[in-house]
């Protein structure tokens, strides 16, 4: 299984991203601020490409298996981040709710509005997205997320490309296609007035 966490906004005091489970959106996520030198419990991990493995330890995993109790297998823990550890996917709704851990969520506001951030319904998020991930890793599928920021240094366009379709082509195709079977409707209602 592949995630996929793209950071869309990076702000003050948090980091606005998309998470995208096999090439499908999933949910937003929220983080600490980007910062060149990491300050404790303020700065978001370096982006990179990391397995997930569950974590059956900690006050994390006690609180969130009481809260699930049986369909709660283990904290999906980040391996390897550079000068980080205990790097989790969890539930929460600011910046203030995590330690350098993604939060999710099936809401997301725009940074502009609060430094913090705020993603909302995080626990309903949180239990979706869990449910596919531990899935796959009790069926002893390799879990990774790459994580990356968007690309603005590419230009963004709404032109429509070959991989995109074109909506204004679909409404011309579909109303020849409507004039057609019009024509064709005409057609019969005369040949069954001759007949």
């Amino acid at each position: 299984m592949k995630l996929d966490l793209i950071r869309i906004q990076m702000g003050e005091d948090a980091t606005n991203g998309l998470l995208f489970i096999d090439n499908v959106f999933e949910c937003y996520t929220l983080e600490d601020q980007y910062q060149d030198v990491k300050v404790m419990h303020e700065t978001c991990i370096p982006e990179g490409n990391y397995e997930i493995k569950y974590r059956t330890v900690g006050g994390f995993h006690t609180k969130y298996k009481a809260r699930y109790q049986d369909k709660h297998f283990g904290m999906l823990e980040l391996q390897d981040v550079p000068n980080f550890k205990y790097i989790l996917l969890h539930a929460g709704n600011t910046d203030e709710s995590t330690s350098g851990c993604v939060l999710v969520g099936d809401t997301q506001q725009d940074l502009d509005v609060s430094k913090d951030g705020f993603i909302g319904s995080s626990r309903n998020a949180y239990e979706k997205m869990y449910a596919k991930v531990s899935q796959a890793l009790n069926n002893d599928e390799k879990v990774n997320i790459n994580i990356h920021k968007i690309d603005f240094s590419k230009p963004i366009s709404n032109k429509s490309t070959d991989d995109v379709i074109n909506i204004i082509s679909i409404h011309d195709t579909l109303d020849k296609i409507s004039n057609q079977v019009g024509v064709l409707l005409a057609l019969t209602k005369s040949q069954n007035k001759i007949l």
